[in-house]
């Protein structure tokens, strides 16, 4: 058993401060630490009350504990969550944390507090809180900036995507049509590093969040026949796809974005032969698989596929195309909704892509169709070629659009504005289709022209809404099925299918 003397040399030597008071409140020992810490001697504290050591705002609800703890005394840390503060001699503060052992000496109770000094953590903890905050704060300006610019650098690209296919269609000249094909990949080839590298900023910003619900996959493989269908049959592939009819519970913009990485990456390492969209449902699961007969993959080069700007087959002397982020983003994508991606490939044979997703209730949007569509736009007008209206604040945009849909046979007007769109449409009510950018000048939006033109025709009018924006307030818009989607910058082809699929072709 220790001997007293060596009991106060244990708590002498103690490195926390060590203030031991009876029932009420009044100090019996303080040892040397505690001088050093609060500034009193020992010697000075010995017979005071305990609130001696609290800053003077804090004395009276004190005592008031101080009772409680009395009445229940238990080994336990003293004011949990709390900011506590001890008052020096010099009248200074500074934080501590205080531990409370109840100590029974005969019929008296006497309580320790062992008080340490956290100056220094909660220095750390404010540098940490103010790093967090700094970090918070540069990454919602990563964000604000990815997000004008995925605007602001689409546009320019929507330009040049246009203008080209419109040269595709004027120029005759053999070299010159080769130049302009020529043009045309480099524009494509730009235009998917962009549509990457803003998608890889907004990923690693943390600025996208699933908006997770049940939708039918129908008008999504759709969509995706339109988009994708043109460039297979550029590459010489067959592109099927099924009809979707299974329901899903996922992020729908965010799926989208899955299946067109996978679709791009399909069709770029396919040769011959094609690409195949499919679903089914097995296990209890809706599995989405993108097959193709390409190249396939080497089972060394498969723990690689899902790295940055890593290309199967690169090394092997195969042309460059894109930078190895499609599989980056979508790996990146499917942790962010917490699913399951396996790929099964045979080198030479090519690859199967599943996705796994939990099945959603029957989804209650219709399949838009292109018959009734095509229909309507004629109806508008007579025998003469539809009419399409185009709003767009970028002078260049515009201009290349108009001169894309003259040189395909459709006649088109033109406006910048809300104000702008309501008197053209005013004087042309057989309007068949509303080509609409969503950011437009003073901060008006696409979606709003389309709800004007259709309130003041009271008519079904299909319309395209494109944008660059691929913040969340643009991936949660839930256009109806007369209005189409579309992500800057579409090239001339997609954009005239997928208004032949709106509103027919033009009659010539």
């Amino acid at each position: 058993m220790l001997s007293s003397e060596l009991l106060g040399k244990v708590l002498e030597s103690a490195p926390d401060a060590i203030v031991v008071a009876d029932e009420s409140g009044r100090i019996v020992f303080a040892n040397a630490r505690t001088g050093a810490l609060l500034g009193y001697s020992p010697d000075e504290l010995r017979g005071e009350s305990i609130e001696k050591l609290l800053p003077e705002r804090l004395r009276r609800v004190h005592v008031h504990h101080r009772e409680q703890y009395a009445a229940s005394a238990r080994v336990r840390p003293m004011g949990v969550d709390l900011d506590l503060r001890a008052r020096r001699a010099d009248g200074g503060e500074l934080p501590v944390e205080i531990s409370l052992s109840p100590i029974r000496e005969g019929g008296r109770l006497l309580v320790a507090a062992a008080i340490r000094d956290v100056s220094e953590r909660k220095r750390i903890e404010s540098e940490l809180m103010h790093a967090r905050e700094v970090a918070e704060r540069a990454n919602q300006a990563k964000s604000r900036f990815l997000s004008m610019a995925s605007h602001d650098l689409r546009q320019p690209l929507q330009t040049l995507a246009l203008l080209a296919g419109t040269l595709r269609r004027l120029v005759h000249d053999p070299t010159a049509a080769d130049a302009v094909a020529q043009q045309g990949q480099a524009i494509e080839h730009m235009s998917r590093l962009l549509n990457a590298l803003l998608d890889m900023g907004r990923l690693e910003s943390g600025a996208v969040q699933p908006q997770l619900t049940d939708f039918a996959l129908a008008p999504l493989f759709a969509q995706l026949r339109g988009e994708f269908t043109p460039l297979a049959s550029s590459r010489g592939l067959a592109f099927s796809v099924e009809h979707g009819l299974q329901s899903v519970h996922c992020d729908p913009a965010l799926l989208a974005q899955i299946l067109r990485n996978l679709l791009s990456n399909a069709i770029k390492y396919t040769d011959r032969g094609g690409v195949e969209l499919r679903a089914h449902t097995a296990h209890g699961q809706v599995l989405i698989e993108v097959a193709d007969s390409g190249i396939g993959i080497p089972p060394d080069q498969l723990p690689y596929i899902y790295d940055e700007f890593y290309q199967v087959g690169a090394a092997t002397g195969r042309a460059r195309d894109g930078y190895g982020l499609g599989l980056s983003i979508v790996q990146r994508l499917v942790q962010l909704l917490d699913v399951r991606l396996e790929v099964h490939t045979q080198p030479g044979h090519g690859s199967v892509f599943t996705l796994s997703l939990p099945p959603g209730e029957s989804a209650r949007t219709a399949v838009p169709s292109a018959a009734p569509a095509a229909a309507a736009g004629h109806a508008r007008g007579s025998s003469r070629a539809p009419l399409v209206m185009l709003v767009d604040d970028d002078p260049a945009v515009r201009a290349a659009t108009r001169m894309l849909l003259r040189v395909e046979g459709y006649r088109v007007i033109a406006a910048a504005s809300l104000a702008e769109a309501r008197e053209q449409a005013a004087a042309h009510p057989e309007l068949a289709l509303l080509i609409a950018d969503y950011h437009l000048a003073s901060g008006e939006k696409g979606t709003d022209v389309i709800a004007a033109l259709r309130a003041a025709t009271g008519a079904r009018l299909h319309s395209i809404l494109l944008t660059g924006d691929t913040s969340a307030r643009v991936r949660t818009l839930n256009p109806n099925p007369d209005t189409r989607l579309v992500r800057k910058p579409i090239d001339a082809d997609a954009l005239l299918a997928l208004m032949r699929e709106l509103i027919g072709p033009v009659d010539t």
